[in-house]
């Protein structure tokens, strides 16, 4: 007699939810203020607005772009402001700080932009593990968004889950 083999994770009625997808799938670009000091120690106005004049900001286009200093400097404000003239026409996003706080806040764009209404009354397991890293802060704010629309968060994979939350 042949027995039906049920994948109980399916019948659970559980909804994965994979973090991976809202991974930033644009180029990542560097824009590193390193190479417009003036001796490797500061900025000097008129020599960086020149500069920035002859930069090819098409390298730039479409891109997610972190804005950075490489070297020990301290730069004024209005260096990134100005900066950021350059970038906002041609770049998809622009962030202060390096790569990891580049993808940081891009993936926390997306996760904010969740329809939660997908999600209510749902049993939610946020996948762990994968491919990709994934910063704590994402899960943290995945969990805060989602919290007030679901029945339970879990973390893990379907079958294999830690429980984080059940509603009463």
């Amino acid at each position: 007699m042949k027995e039906m083999i049920v994948n109980r994770v399916e019948a659970s009625g559980l909804v994965s939810l994979v973090l991976e997808r809202f991974y930033p799938k644009e180029a990542i670009k560097i824009f590193d203020l390193k190479d417009y000091l003036f001796r490797g120690l500061i900025i000097r106005e008129k020599e960086f607005r020149e500069a920035l004049k002859n930069t090819d900001w098409d390298e730039y286009k479409n891109a997610l772009v972190a804005v950075t200093c490489s070297a020990d400097a301290i730069i004024p404000v209005w260096a990134f402001m100005l900066v950021a003239s350059y970038l906002q026409p041609v770049a998809k996003n622009i962030v202060l700080g390096d790569k990891e706080k580049l993808i940081e806040t891009v993936l926390l764009n997306n996760i904010n932009a969740i329809n939660v209404e997908e999600y209510k009354d749902k049993r939610i397991v946020i996948k762990g593990c994968g491919e990709v890293k994934i910063p704590d802060s994402i899960y943290l704010a995945t969990t805060a968004i989602l919290l007030p629309h679901v029945k339970s968060i879990m973390y893990g994979e379907p079958c294999s889950t830690v429980p984080v939350y059940k509603r009463k």
